[in-house]
């Protein structure tokens, strides 16, 4: 169940827009007014294809955009009700690690591989908790039994390559944890290991969440793995939300033919006995270069009309929790379409 947010959000993100600069005469918008909160206690879930805009969306809130490539152009993000897209570099060191805490996509390129993993945390709680390095090296070994490593006071000497790739994610999260963030940003944290070790980290997020009642900002294209972990979703495509909801309001009533179809792709037990293939969505995610005109997602939407292909459609309110970027939302049935 989704946590009372009767509180000011953590994090509001408002018409965030993200350039990256390819050329002197050629520039793309890789987020494109994106807007959501993030409120304590809560787990929200970006989902979309690769190249829908969604690990972009996380850099952009850290401030590890590539330098003299990305920046943010527009929009606002506000931790705590503060502004830090105006932050220099030495401030959003400050807020790394500290209030937001990243476990990035492959642990083997972001662990240092010269340095041991009880190294590399201990510096991140020297850095932010003015720690000695013993009383660091104690928490670095202390945050690697909380995360479920066997023989913690070895292994935190340990190199990366030392490692399995489960204990290297549960260093990566070890590290993201050790100053205790308020906000938890997951990119594809699960993507590269196998189902159980996969539902081992996601019963650990689970249980620190609980334990440090922090919210987390879970990055995906597994909608099996959102179903279990998310209270609301955040859908992104082409840059752009196209649909926000609560989990159950996605699972249950999708309004918006993207969203429906990332549903369908889902295996479903004995639901696909007479069926020789999943469905799909036809065709791939276009171009930040090349953006069809209209509704970014008309060429491959099996409901698209002229309506569609004439204006980009706005993000429209269905409900206070739930919005679309369809111009037919009123008129379809998705969620009968995925029900049979």
């Amino acid at each position: 169940m989704a946590p009372e947010q009767t509180d000011a959000p953590l994090l509001e993100v408002r018409d965030l827009q993200t350039t990256f600069d390819l050329s002197k005469k050629l520039s793309v918008c890789a987020v494109d007014g994106v807007s959501f909160d993030v409120h304590a206690g809560e787990t929200l879930a970006i989902v979309g294809e690769s190249g829908s805009g969604k690990s972009v969306t996380s850099l952009s809130i850290m401030g590890l955009l590539p330098k003299d490539v990305g920046r943010v152009s527009g929009g606002s993000i506000k931790l705590h009700g503060q502004e830090i897209t105006t932050l220099s570099e030495h401030e959003m060191r400050e807020i790394r690690g500290k209030e937001i805490g990243m476990i990035f996509q492959e642990p083997m390129t972001s662990l240092n591989p010269v340095h041991t993993v009880g190294q590399q945390i201990a510096e991140m709680v020297i850095r932010h908790e003015k720690l000695s390095r013993q009383k660091a090296r104690a928490r670095a070994i202390e945050m690697l039994h909380l995360v479920g490593i066997p023989e913690p006071t070895t292994r935190v000497d340990n190199y990366p390559h030392e490692m399995s790739g489960g204990m290297r994610q549960r260093a990566m999260i070890a590290m993201a944890l050790a100053c205790e963030p308020r906000i938890l940003i997951a990119d594809e944290p699960t993507t590269a290991l196998d189902v159980t070790i996969q539902a081992q980290m996601l019963e650990l997020l689970d249980d620190l969440q609980k334990k440090l009642g922090m919210a987390i900002i879970f990055i995906t294209h597994d909608l099996g793995v959102v179903a279990e972990v998310a209270d609301r979703v955040v859908v992104m495509y082409a840059a752009q939300v196209v649909e926000t909801a609560s989990v159950e309001d996605i699972f249950n009533n999708p309004r918006m033919p993207y969203t429906a179809g990332l549903m369908n792709s889902i295996p479903r037990l004995g639901s696909s006995i007479n069926k020789t293939r999943l469905e799909a969505i036809p065709g791939t995610v276009p171009a930040l270069t090349s953006l069809p005109d209209g509704c970014r997602f008309h060429p491959r939407c099996a409901f698209a009309t002229d309506v569609c292909r004439a204006a980009l459609p706005p993000l429209e309110t269905a409900t206070p929790t739930h919005q679309i970027r369809c111009a037919r939302w009123r008129e379809l049935s998705l969620s009968d379409r995925q029900a049979s």
